[in-house]
C-alpha cells in the first residue's frame, strides 16, 4: 500500500487489488451483472430468480478466485506497464475460467460450444471492468484529491489557533514567561500544521502532536483536564493521515471537559489486531452539550480524509453512553515501505 493520496489516484497502472473498496465494487458489479442478465432471460421475478441461482452457480467461483489471485498479483501487475497488466488480466481470467468451466461441464452435461460463449462473457466482463477502474482512476486525478485533502486540512487550522491563542491569553498576566514558552510551542505546532499533509505521517509524530497540544490546553484548564495514555501496544513504524487524533483531542476537550466544573479524564489508546490499527478515544459526555453541530463537522472531515487515503479499508465509528463519549478509528496499518 503507497504512503501517498495518489494511491486513489490516477497513476497510468491497475488499481489495487488488495484494496476492500475494489474488491467490493469488483463484487457488486458482477452480482449485478448476472442479476440483470437474469431478469432479462426471464419471463417473471420467480422465473428471475432461479436463473440468477443457475448463474451464481457459475460465477461466483470464478469471481471468488480472481479476487483471490488479483490480490495476491497486485503488486507486480502495478508495476508494469498498464495494457501488459491489463492483457494479462484478461489472459488470467480466461485461463482460470477454462480451469472452473471443465469440471463443470462435466457435471452439468454441457456441450463443448458453450465454452466459447463463457469465454466472450468473461472478457466481456473483464474488459467493462478495467475499463471502470480506468476511468475512475482518471477522474480521481493527483489535482483533484489533492485539492480535496488539502481544503479538509485547511478547515482545522483557525479551529486550532482559536483554542490555542485561547490558552495563552489566560496565561498572558498571571505567568508571562510561561506564556512565552507556550507561544513557542504554538510555532513548532504550526510548522506541522502549515506542512505539505498529503502524505502519511508517521504515528509517533501524530502522537508527539497531540501531547503538545493537551500539554497547551492543559495550562488553560489545569486539574479540570486529565489525560490517560494508553499505548504499550502502539506500532511506533506505523503510518497515519496527518492530523487524524489531534482534532479529535480537541472535540474532546470542547465538548467533554470544558462543560463540566469537575475534573474530566481523556483517554486515548492505540493498538494492532492483525493488519489493522485501531485508535481509540474517550471522554465524558453529558447529552444536553448544544456542540453537537461542530463535533459531527469535525468527524466528516476525518470520515472524508480517511476514505480519501484508504477507500474502505477504514472507518471512524462513534459511542455514546450516558456519561461517556468514544470515537474509534479503524485503519490499515501502513509501515514504511509498504506498496
Amino acid at each position: 500500500m503507497a504512503r501517498s493520496i495518489n494511491q486513489n489516484a490516477y497513476a497510468g497502472a491497475l488499481p489495487n487489488f488488495r484494496n476492500l473498496g475494489i474488491m467490493l465494487r469488483v463484487l457488486i458489479m458482477v452480482n449485478v451483472a448476472a442479476a440483470a442478465a437474469a431478469i432479462v432471460k426471464s419471463p417473471d421475478l420467480l422465473a428471475a430468480w432461479r436463473q440468477f441461482i443457475e448463474i451464481s452457480a457459475l460465477v461466483e467461483p470464478l469471481l471468488i478466485l480472481s479476487l483471490l489471485v488479483l490480490a495476491a498479483i497486485s503488486n507486480v501487475l502495478r508495476r508494469i506497464p498498464y495494457w501488459v497488466a491489463a492483457i494479462a488480466v484478461l489472459t488470467m481470467e480466461l485461463a482460470l475460467a477454462t480451469a472452473l468451466y471443465l469440471p463443470g461441464r462435466i457435471l452439468l452435461g454441457d456441450e463443448p460450444s458453450q465454452l466459447l460463449r463463457y469465454w466472450a462473457l468473461v472478457a466481456l466482463t473483464t474488459v467493462a471492468l478495467l475499463t471502470y477502474f480506468e476511468l475512475r482512476e482518471r477522474a480521481l486525478s493527483p489535482a483533484l484529491t489533492e485539492a480535496r485533502l488539502q481544503a479538509l486540512q485547511a478547515r482545522i487550522r483557525p479551529h486550532f489557533l482559536f483554542n490555542s491563542i485561547n490558552a495563552v491569553l489566560s496565561l498572558v498576566r498571571k505567568e508571562p514567561q510561561r506564556a512565552e514558552a507556550t507561544l513557542e510551542d504554538m510555532a513548532d505546532l504550526f510548522r506541522v500544521l502549515m506542512a505539505d499533509n498529503r502524505e502519511l505521517t508517521s504515528l509517533a509524530r501524530e502522537i508527539e502532536l497531540c501531547r503538545q497540544y493537551l500539554g497547551i490546553e492543559q495550562l488553560r484548564l489545569g486539574e479540570r483536564l486529565r489525560v490517560d495514555w494508553q499505548l504499550s501496544a502502539m506500532p511506533r513504524d506505523a503510518l497515519v493521515p496527518p492530523l487524524v487524533l489531534q482534532p479529535l483531542l480537541e472535540n474532546a476537550v470542547y465538548h467533554g471537559i470544558e462543560p463540566r466544573s469537575e475534573p474530566g479524564t481523556i483517554s486515548i489508546q492505540v493498538y494492532t489486531v492483525r493488519d489493522e490499527l485501531h485508535a481509540v478515544l474517550r471522554n465524558p459526555y453529558r447529552q444536553q452539550s448544544d456542540h453537537h453541530a461542530g463535533n459531527r463537522m469535525a468527524l466528516a472531515n476525518i470520515r472524508e480524509r480517511l476514505a480519501l487515503h484508504f477507500d474502505a479499508e477504514a472507518r471512524l465509528t462513534v459511542k455514546a453512553s450516558d456519561d461517556a463519549y468514544e470515537v474509534r478509528i479503524v485503519m490499515p496499518y501502513v509501515k514504511e515501505g509498504d506498496e
